[in-house]
């Protein structure tokens, strides 16, 4: 029997070849059933509901794999990582989102320091990241949720126009003053890296972990629409804008996910860079109604209320997906899953078992 935890852990149980494991970046809900991604897999895991252990509050297993290659045509190769950051559930589909950014090779301990130096020269970029999809769910014959190519209704999977190299977003951005020259950074140098999606029917948002501009944190406002076999970026006005940008005081750190409750929009913030410093939870207090009536193309908002901070590791337990627990989940009190990317032994059992947390909000 494995060892209980406390009341607020939530269990979830993985499989020796599930392709998430540890370094989870997103997750969604419909119903009792769990949707993570991670940032090192192409493909995303479906856990099931289970009876918990002990004082437990949540468990989640019999993992079942999606991956992305028997879902979409994808820009890159099937073994590319997406580096999907950003989830979201939304009028039938499954949204995701990488990271769109560049990565930067890292010093190893065990190499030579002229090898070391050469790997820290080293950027490239994975033809799967710039990835911007919509997957639909649909029930299988069991009546448990399934993300499939194509929908009995018609509903197909789509994902924003483009190759590995670029798509219409970062082609929309490179002139731009803002994050054009931020392109061609790594995104763990304070580059252009995209960690947070909210879908608000077609309008969604964007929360960019860097970069954080004179410590203005930054989402993108953008419209899209099914055309063809892809979905392509549309006016969000009579004015032709495709873009909108929303300057945000996250006191210096970068977003780290995004979700709507209601007409409120919270924002999961960390640092933009490699370091071991705060992460917490901001509210944007009636954010949906605000966005709804803005026609500004960049805004900057400081009204932000800090809801509660987040525990954190040297290295480890950095929280990286939080998103509302349906009521049914919840027994009807407001509440976060909270899960995190490299795990520490704290949050560990065996080598596939990792812990997140439930947290009450207001």
């Amino acid at each position: 029997m494995p060892n209980a935890r406390s009341a607020n852990a939530v269990r979830l149980e993985f499989a020796a070849d599930s392709l998430v494991r540890s370094n989870l970046s997103g997750a969604a809900f419909t119903g009792d059933w769990l949707w993570v991604a991670g940032d090192e897999a192409c493909g995303l895991d479906r856990l099931r509901r289970l009876d918990p252990f002990g004082r437990e509050s949540l468990r989640f297993g019999a993992v079942r794999d999606f991956p992305l290659a028997d879902l979409l045509d994808l820009p890159g190769t099937a073994g590319e990582e997406a580096d999907l950051e950003g989830m979201a559930v939304a009028d039938g589909f499954l949204w995701v989102v990488g990271s769109h950014g560049l990565k930067r090779k890292n010093a190893k301990p065990d190499r030579g320091h002229t090898d070391n130096a050469k790997r820290l020269a080293r950027v490239a970029l994975d033809g799967n990241r710039r990835l911007l999809a919509c997957l639909p769910i649909e029930p299988d014959a069991k009546g448990e949720p399934c993300l499939v190519r194509q929908a009995q209704d018609g509903r197909r999977a789509l994902r924003l126009k483009g190759d590995a190299q670029t798509n219409l977003l970062t082609r929309a951005l490179a002139d731009d003053p803002h994050f054009g020259p931020y392109m061609a950074i790594p995104g763990k140098d304070n580059g252009f890296d995209v960690e947070g999606l909210a879908v608000d029917g077609r309008r969604l948002l964007l929360g960019l972990r860097g970069p954080v501009l004179r410590g203005w944190s930054a989402l993108l406002e953008i419209a899209v629409e099914a055309r063809g076999d892809q979905l392509r970026l549309v006016p969000l006005d009579d004015s032709g804008i495709l873009i909108r940008k929303h300057f945000l005081q996250l006191d210096g750190l970068g977003v780290r996910d995004l979700h709507f409750s209601g007409d409120d929009l919270y924002i999961l913030a960390g640092p933009t860079m490699v370091l071991n410093g705060d992460i917490r939870v901001f509210k944007w207090p009636a954010a949906r109604p605000l966005l709804d009536a803005n026609l500004e193309p960049v805004r900057f908002e400081s009204a932000l209320t800090e809801s509660v901070p987040l525990p954190h590791g040297r290295g480890t337990n950095r929280a990286e997906a939080i998103c509302d627990l349906p009521p049914t989940l919840s027994g009807g009190k407001a509440s976060w899953l909270v899960l995190y990317d490299a795990p520490g032994a704290d949050r560990k059992e065996g080598e596939h078992t990792v812990f997140g947390d439930l947290l009450r909000h207001d």
